[in-house]
């Protein structure tokens, strides 16, 4: 059987950098990133067969359509996060279990369509508010119970640029290993 480097099949495009000071040209390479998420999934998703579908990215790792709909409950959170960050005076959000998510029958569905369609959906929704936010919503804070850590719309954006990518990883890995882990 051959090795692979646990860490890098886990973060293919490295580890979620840490963000301390955001410019403005991160935040407009972030929410591209952001912006271009549903276009690459897509594409690398809609042409593929049940079993590429099944395809994992690592030992013990989730397989491609586990990740499609990972990403359409992560960014549904996220989005409502940044909605709730918007609306009210630091709200502490709701954290879920997204390896047992992940296990439930819509998690796992070999029909990747009703994900492909929310985060498209999602996205459209989440680029415009993103587009639309002043340099004081960017500032707004929300509460992660699960890392008890508070963090900024600005920073969240960072964030979920790196899991876009992150995960864009993942199925390309896949692909290119063909499954075999």
């Amino acid at each position: 059987m051959k090795q692979y480097d646990i860490e890098k099949l886990k973060f293919p495009i490295g580890k979620c950098p840490k963000i301390d000071d955001v410019s403005e040209s991160d935040l407009k390479t972030w929410i591209a990133s952001i912006e271009e998420f549903p276009s690459k999934i897509k594409t690398l998703t809609s042409n593929l067969s049940t079993e590429e579908l099944n395809w994992i990215y690592r030992h013990a790792g989730w397989n491609i359509k586990q990740v499609v709909h990972h990403c359409a409950d992560s960014h549904m959170n996220s989005l409502i996060r940044f909605k709730l960050a918007l609306t009210e005076d630091v709200p502490t959000i709701k954290p879920y279990e997204e390896q047992l998510w992940a296990e439930l029958t819509d998690g796992n569905s070999n029909d990747i369509s009703p994900s492909l369609q929310i985060i498209e959906g999602v996205h459209a929704r989440w680029i415009l508010l993103l587009k639309s936010l002043n340099g004081k919503e960017l500032k707004r804070q929300f509460i992660h119970p699960a890392n008890i850590k508070i963090l900024s719309i600005e920073e969240t954006i960072g964030v979920y640029a790196w899991h876009c990518n992150h995960h864009l990883a993942h199925i390309e890995q896949a692909l290119m290993h063909k499954g075999q882990f």
